[in-house]
């Protein structure tokens, strides 16, 4: 499946139904009152959040989703239906914008969440709303109100409980590969890695979704790569692994870059966890390694972890390491407030 995470899309609600002019006949009844319906609402437009999905691929094919008119108000009384509505179905983590890009205007964080983007108008009243002492045969009807019609910007932020940073080649995807199910593109040169990929490990009994990201170079919070799409994709995580390749010369330079962009980048990114790993153990011999971690540990201020993905070295280790950090993330978490933005589907 192809991965998009931005994408602008065009929504309108739909039209109020008309009000009906009627007048009742029957026979032996000259002289019928009025008896025209009133118009239907027209159909709204939702966003919906599913499981399953984790890019904004079918945006992409269709940008523009117009909720049905409501059924016009016809004679004998009867009122229109209201307009089909339309669900826009999008995954965890999808951010709406104003037509700006700047401006937010709702974050769907969890599965099941629905958030009405533009309301259906209001039918039209009949003439039999009409009826007065004074006017018993009024000959008046409302058109429909019109519906809502706005351009808007989607935009995808994975949610993921750990998320793997480094510069290009420094291992990310042989690790996510080697310890979940997913299957990422690996080769042995920079950027082989174009868009995010999420995996689902488990460890002692115990899973959590890793997030992996394109290598990042010097500029990326700037956009530089488009690094800034990709550090968005780890804006939620609750801890990051920093991989620092063992093939580097200069393992401390390599670390001050990937860290300089992350603070430069802000949105909390440098306040989260960090776990450090000199990756790719298995190309070093004892001298080196031992030359690499006194270098990375002076750099990084905490003693770096051993990791090599090919020969599982410090892999459990690692895993371990990152689950308790989650963990204690996770208890110290407050409920999330409810936001009464949010409101229920018809229906449900």
């Amino acid at each position: 499946m192809k991965f998009l995470d931005q994408t602008r899309v065009f929504i309108r609600s739909g039209d109020g139904g008309a009000g009906c002019i009627s007048f009742h006949r029957e026979k032996y009844i000259q002289l019928g009152g009025p008896d025209g319906g009133d118009g239907g609402r027209g159909g709204d437009v939702w966003l919906n959040v599913v499981n399953g999905l984790n890019t904004l691929i079918d945006f992409r094919y269709q940008q523009h989703f117009k909720a049905n008119t409501g059924i016009h108000g016809m004679g004998r009384n009867r009122n229109g239906a209201k307009g089909d509505d339309i669900i826009l179905k999008v995954p965890v983590g999808t951010q709406i914008y104003e037509e700006d890009n700047e401006t937010l205007i709702a974050d769907l964080t969890f599965e099941g969440q629905r958030y009405l983007l533009a309301k259906g108008g209001n039918g039209g009243f009949g003439n039999a709303h009409f009826k007065s002492s004074k006017n018993q045969a009024p000959r008046r009807a409302n058109p429909g109100q019109e519906g809502e019609e706005r351009w808007v910007w989607l935009r995808l932020k994975l949610i993921a409980d750990a998320g793997l940073v480094g510069l290009p080649n420094a291992g990310k995807s042989t690790f996510l590969a080697s310890v979940t199910a997913a299957k990422p593109k690996i080769a042995a040169y920079p950027f082989t890695t174009l868009h995010p990929n999420l995996g689902v490990t488990r460890i002692d009994e115990r899973e959590f979704v890793i997030a992996d990201i394109p290598g990042l170079i010097e500029g990326a919070h700037e956009g530089v790569g488009i690094g800034d799409r990709f550090l968005g994709h780890v804006e939620r995580t609750r801890v990051l692994l920093h991989l620092v390749s063992g093939t580097e010369e200069d393992v401390a330079g390599a670390y001050k870059t990937v860290t300089k962009e992350i603070h430069s980048y802000g949105h909390g990114l440098a306040d989260k966890i960090e776990i450090v790993a000199l990756s790719k153990a298995d190309t070093l011999n004892e001298e080196e390694r031992a030359e690499k971690l006194r270098q990375l540990e002076e750099v990084c201020g905490q003693k770096p972890m051993l990791l090599s993905a090919v020969s599982r070295e410090g892999v459990e280790t690692i895993l371990r390491q990152l689950m308790t950090r989650i963990t204690e993330d996770r208890n110290a978490e407050n409920p999330p407030e409810e936001d009464t933005r949010w409101q229920p589907l018809p229906g449900s």
